[in-house]
């Protein structure tokens, strides 16, 4: 015989017998009607809600008041010596002695290097010689128009005792030739003396440049020589030392952006530092601004220079500086934050707030402000700038003359705006 199931119709479970299945349904339901009360209190809120409940519009406002107003334009650049001199040779020959090193202090004249001097010597000598040779040809050339002279007094002496009879006339026409090609001689004669002249003055130059010397007092920045060392100054002049003359007096070379010259101008201060000195600050002037412009990739600048004092000497040649340059600096002038010239304050109707209002329900859902505040503000962002204040409780506009920026504050020129008066810096929705 087959045992019928717990479950079965004809074989009652012990839940159904206890009475466990009663109670989970009167849970349900409490939890059904707990439900119901909760939408209905949110439609209430939702729908019915009176319309001077709706959120209010908290406006962030600041006093525009009177400040010191400094703008500045920041630029990088490097370091450079006021002048810088690069030493090189015009002769060409061995190295046989330097003597200075780098950062030695040298004085104007004073001997940095050597070069050989044996075969500049031989030009010299050679050159005295053919001087020497030319000046014989002159003492030559010279006697030979003497000569040529007395010959001429000789015949006209002669012509004049004799009546014009001798010497004959083709004879003292060639005497009076053969003066003529004496001088002419006498004058080649003193052009060679002349060339000989040169060429050896030439030859004790190269002579004189095989000393190198310092053309400037200074400081030795670089040295690319060694004794030993061949010059070879056929084409090019090469450079064996490198000079500063003066590091107490720099000068930093920066480049302004294209967006920032107009603001740059000579004689404005400015304040640089270094890396390798962070927490200290250096002054310089503007001392030109070029008029040229440098571009570097699809960048326009333009070069500026700054005169720096460097009296304790810590600022060196090359090094990067990050400068700032005050273009304007003001007392005592009103201003206000910038956020207040970028406010404007939300717009349109919106749909209706008060219970039985149209629109959909997730914008009855929304917060919106109250109905007396919905009405339609302008807040074209074109013509002149404005700031918002607060008239009753409400944003009014009022259109002001602004000044020069540092990215923070803004300067207001004229009357428009009084000193003191609250301008909306930006907006919060406060729940009720």
């Amino acid at each position: 015989m087959k045992r019928k199931r717990p479950d079965s119709p004809g074989n009652p479970s012990l839940e159904n017998l206890t009475g466990h299945s009663g109670r989970r349904t009167w849970k349900s339901r409490v939890v059904i009607l707990l439900a119901l009360g909760a939408l209905g209190y949110l439609g209430f809120r939702v729908f019915l809600r009176p319309p001077g409940r709706a959120p209010a519009a908290d406006f962030a406002t600041t006093a525009a008041q009177r400040s010191s107003l400094t703008v500045k334009v920041t630029a990088t650049g490097n370091l450079q010596p006021t002048n810088k001199v690069d030493v090189g040779s015009e002769t060409s020959g061995i190295v046989t002695q330097v003597m200075v090193q780098e950062n030695d202090h040298v004085k104007k004249g004073q001997v940095m290097a050597q070069l050989d001097l044996s075969k500049l010597k031989d030009a010299v000598t050679k050159s005295k010689a053919n001087l020497q040779a030319a000046q014989a040809t002159v003492m030559q050339a010279q006697a030979t128009v003497d000569e040529a002279r007395t010959l001429i007094k000789r015949y006209e002496k002669v012509h004049k005792l004799s009546g014009g009879k001798v010497p004959s006339q083709t004879e003292m026409d060639t005497a009076r030739a053969n003066l003529r090609r004496a001088r002419a001689t006498r004058a080649s004669a003193w052009a060679s003396v002349t060339q000989a002249r040169a060429a050896l003055q030439s030859d004790r130059t190269n002579l004189d440049k095989a000393t190198i010397r310092s053309p400037i007092n200074g400081v030795v920045l670089t040295r690319s020589i060694e004794p030993g060392q061949t010059v070879a100054a056929a084409f090019t002049t090469p450079t064996l030392f490198t000079l500063a003359e003066d590091l107490a007096k720099m000068e930093l070379k920066v480049n302004i952006d294209e967006a920032d010259v107009g603001q740059v101008k000579v004689g404005q201060k400015a304040t640089f530092t270094v890396d390798a000195h962070p927490r200290r600050s250096y002054a310089g002037v503007i001392t030109r601004v070029s008029l040229a412009a440098t571009e570097k990739d699809s960048v326009i600048s333009y070069a500026t220079v700054l005169a720096v004092r460097n009296d304790d000497l810590s600022l060196r040649p090359g090094m990067t500086a990050t400068a700032d340059i005050v273009t304007v600096s003001r007392e005592n002038v009103l201003v206000v934050p910038n956020g207040a010239l970028r406010f404007s304050p939300m717009m349109g109707n919106g749909p209706p707030t008060g219970g039985g209002g149209g629109g959909c329900l997730v914008n009855k859902l929304m917060p919106h402000p109250p109905r007396h505040e919905r009405k339609q503000l302008a807040t074209k962002t074109s013509g002149p700038p404005r700031v918002w204040v607060l008239r009753e409780g409400r944003p009014e506009p009022v259109e002001v003359r602004t000044g020069s920026t540092n990215g923070k504050i803004t300067e207001i020129i004229g009357d428009s705006l009084p000193e003191g008066t609250m301008v909306i810096t930006g907006m919060r929705m406060e729940q009720p």
